[in-house]
């Protein structure tokens, strides 16, 4: 089965839903990708978690080892991890009752993807969070 995200129109809505964000594989580098997007994503208004064993904090925020370690419920989990780490991503956002999984531009997981299906958790892969706020602002 291939990957298939919702439209266009569904990601908008989600973003205008979905407020507090677990940016798993957040630096703590102002020169990384994931840096500058989840600091974008703060600055229009995301609550931003940093998911991130090796280091204390990022953007200001003390960074949280895993996502079972995250007080209270998170809407969005943002994967900056490589393809391979997402199917044990993707069963710590189920465990934590994640309502949507979102792993960033080249980075997908068939094995994820059928896991999150499988537990009704919204899902999209192989896209950019920031792109795709600025798309359906």
């Amino acid at each position: 089965m291939s990957i298939e995200n919702p439209s266009r129109e569904e990601i908008g809505k989600i973003l205008k839903e979905n407020k507090r964000i677990a940016v798993v594989g957040l630096s703590n580098n102002p020169n990384r990708t994931s840096y500058m997007i989840s600091q974008a994503m703060m600055d229009v208004g995301y609550e931003i978690i940093p998911v991130n064993p090796t280091i204390d904090e990022s953007l200001g925020i003390k960074a949280v080892d895993s996502l079972k370690d995250i007080e209270g419920h998170v809407d969005i989990v943002n994967v900056f991890r490589r393809s391979e780490y997402l199917p044990d991503i993707m069963k710590d956002s189920v465990a934590i009752n994640a309502d949507v999984f979102w792993s960033q531009l080249g980075v997908s997981n068939e094995e994820a993807y059928e896991y999150g299906k499988k537990h009704n958790i919204k899902m999209i892969m192989d896209r950019c969070i920031k792109v795709e706020h600025a798309m359906t602002k």
